[in-house]
């Protein structure tokens, strides 16, 4: 079967290779791209998002479509428009319905990177914060000690960029709520690169090399001005034969660009 299955939107042009990461008869696990909704968005169905165009090529037997014989698909986890990585689905709905209930009882393990900017002051670190919707924020999560749900990230220092007081950290989630890992960084005071909901800014060039110089008539570009944050790894007993699985994501090409001008300039 094909190892890339390819999508595209009509109505705003736009066109994917979305690797296939693992499948079997009961899964299948895609490495989704930036800036690519993972599910259709309510408040406007005309934006392009992952399920949608899945289950339009399978409605229209597109050759991936075909091959696999599919009819169904649904995904057991769900990455925010700009996160890249491991995406989970099922091939039908009693594995579906299995995923749900391992991830309800926190046997899946998802393992993040993040790069952020800010202070930290232990190479390893939990944060443990209760999440609740902001009260007049639409779409956005806060730490909410009395009224929120119960949620825990362990972090971990990978590498750090003290001349330019980045770092890059993993994260691994504990019965993940919507938008964790960003909120717990931030409550800590560490903010992810280009994260501008939760106090997060673009990364530059300009900013790390001091003797930086654009052509005139030129507009600099940021290294990085999405959420910098990618779902490298996850793992899970099988849904179905309970065997363990390990699914990983190769890092994303604009994530090893910025690492590479840190260690230059600010290692």
């Amino acid at each position: 079967m094909s190892a890339v299955i390819k999508l595209s939107s009509p109505a705003t042009r736009e066109f994917w290779e979305i690797p296939v990461l693992f499948e079997d008869e009961h899964l299948l696990a895609l490495d989704k791209p930036a800036r690519l909704l993972t599910s259709p968005d309510a408040l406007d169905l005309a934006r392009p998002s992952l399920m949608k165009l899945l289950h339009g090529g399978i409605a229209a037997k597109k050759p991936w479509a075909a091959e696999r014989k599919l009819d169904y698909l649904n995904n057991a986890n769900d990455l925010d428009f700009d996160v890249t990585g491991v995406l989970l689905l099922a091939k039908n709905k009693p594995a579906f319905m299995a995923l749900a209930n391992l991830f309800s009882s926190e046997k899946v393990r998802l393992k993040y990177l993040a790069l952020v900017r800010g202070e930290l002051l232990e190479k390893e670190f939990e944060v443990d914060a209760k999440l609740a919707p902001h009260p007049v924020k639409p779409d956005v999560m806060r730490v909410d000690r009395d009224n929120g749900k119960q949620a825990r990230t362990r972090f971990i220092l990978l590498e750090n960029f003290s001349r330019a007081g980045y770092a890059l950290l993993r994260a691994e989630p504990l019965a993940e709520r919507t938008h964790q890992v960003r909120v717990h960084a931030s409550h800590v005071d560490l903010k992810i690169v280009g994260d501008e909901v939760y106090g997060g800014k673009p990364l530059w060039l300009s900013r790390l090399k001091k003797d930086y110089r654009l052509k005139p008539g030129r507009e600099e570009r940021p290294l990085l001005a999405r959420v910098t944050m990618h779902a490298e790894e996850l793992s899970l007993p099988h849904p179905i034969t309970g065997e363990p699985v390990t699914i990983k994501s190769e890092w994303p090409k604009d994530l090893k660009v910025a690492l590479k001008f840190l260690r230059q300039y600010a290692a």
